[in-house]
């Protein structure tokens, strides 16, 4: 009994703040962007299933926690449930005063911006949480000095040498070793063409970086590495700290280099260069709630935060993708009325969305066959 007690202190509720944050922001995009516009919100719901709270607010929203957090949704008025379906024949049969507070009564641009404003919330939120730590925390820079060559690495066999300063790769100014890591972890397999400063003399170097799996705040993924450490030299070494304009600055770059690495997986994944088994679902992300959890527990809230963050970026992104059911798919369809002047038929949009309903419960039960079976690895002993 106190075992299960500890594992649900030490993942499950971890896992529901942090889902619960990025899910709220997320769906309160798509509910103030709504009211914005006009459109009666029906409800408002953190999780699934059987409701364990609510109340409903002067504008008529019910506002509910359900017991199965996995999600949520707004629910708006003339929707046939909280994915936005329409419900044509409901909203056909509604007074005209009534009808004109439906989703499905504004302008197409109105619904796009509905839409649209639900990913972007979750960009937002990311944006503000990298500023704020780069705000309170600053960060530490490490010269793009080379303390150590990996014996049997690729930068090995590309004739790296400890002391090596990095200048550029491909003709980009390398500033920082984490610049340099940046770089190197989306090129496996890419042929990349560094100038270092070796003694008194430029070196041209040119580096393959090889693919190799570690564990990161997004779960197991594969990067490509060339096994160079920094310089661990005070010389190279040095805090930063930031005030607000360069903040919100390094959180923009912050959130791009999150939003590039997700999209250069996918690209890899489409080509076949990058495997499916690091995708991760529920139970991938209670665990790595956990495990960040734990580490705030002993240095702060620096990684729970970075990793609502990153979190927050992903399913940002992951509801952009033009799938029928998510934001994405609404926002290709509403693009096709634009174009045609009217909307897609009742009958293909059914059958889109039960398309897409599939597709979506296909990933969510593929990528928690991927979860169990990370965790019969670990629990057996196997190679993780």
């Amino acid at each position: 009994m106190l075992d299960l007690l500890m594992t649900f202190a030490t993942y499950v509720i971890p896992f529901v703040v942090v889902l619960s944050v990025v899910v709220f922001i997320h769906e309160y995009g798509h509910f103030i962007v709504g009211r914005w516009c006009g459109v009666q919100v029906d409800a408002f719901s953190i999780g699934f299933g059987p409701e364990l709270w609510a109340r409903i607010d002067r504008h008529g929203t019910r506002w509910r926690i359900a017991a199965i957090p996995l999600g949520g949704y707004v629910k708006f008025h003339g929707d046939a449930n909280g994915a936005s379906v329409p419900d044509p024949d409901a909203v056909e049969a509604m007074p005209a005063a009534e009808r004109a507070v439906t989703f499905a009564a504004q302008a197409v641009w109105k619904r796009a911006a509905i839409v649209f404003a639900g990913p972007f919330a979750n960009f937002l939120l990311a944006i503000a949480i990298f500023a704020g730590m780069f705000a309170y925390y600053g960060r530490t820079v490490l010269t793009p000095r080379i303390g150590a060559v990996v014996a049997g690495g690729a930068g090995e066999a590309a004739g790296f040498m400890p002391g090596d300063l990095v200048m550029s790769i491909d003709g980009t100014p390398i500033p920082t070793f984490s610049k340099m890591q940046e770089i190197v972890s989306v090129s496996a397999d890419a042929k990349l063409v560094f100038v270092v400063r070796r003694a008194d003399a430029e070196v041209t170097i040119p580096a393959t970086p090889a693919w190799r799996e570690v564990e990161s705040a997004a779960g197991k993924v594969r990067i490509g590495m060339l096994g160079l450490k920094a310089s661990t030299n005070a010389a190279d070494i040095h805090e930063e700290r930031f005030g607000p304009i360069a903040s919100l600055g390094m959180a923009l770059d912050e959130t791009w280099q999150v939003v590039h690495r997700t999209g250069t997986y996918v690209g890899g994944l489409i080509s076949g260069r990058e495997s499916a088994d690091q995708l991760s679902g529920p139970i991938g992300i209670a665990q790595i709630s956990g495990q960040m959890a734990q580490a705030a527990a002993k240095v702060g809230l620096a990684p729970f935060l970075n990793l609502i963050a990153i979190l927050s970026v992903s399913i940002g992104l992951l509801n952009l993708m033009p799938v029928p059911l998510l934001d994405g798919g609404h926002l290709l369809f509403f693009s096709i009325e634009a174009i045609r002047g009217r909307a897609l038929n009742e009958r293909a949009q059914e059958f889109a969305f039960r398309v897409g309903l599939a597709m979506v419960g296909v990933l969510m039960i593929f990528s928690t066959y991927n979860d169990i079976a990370r965790l019969v690895q670990r629990l057996t002993g196997g190679a993780s």
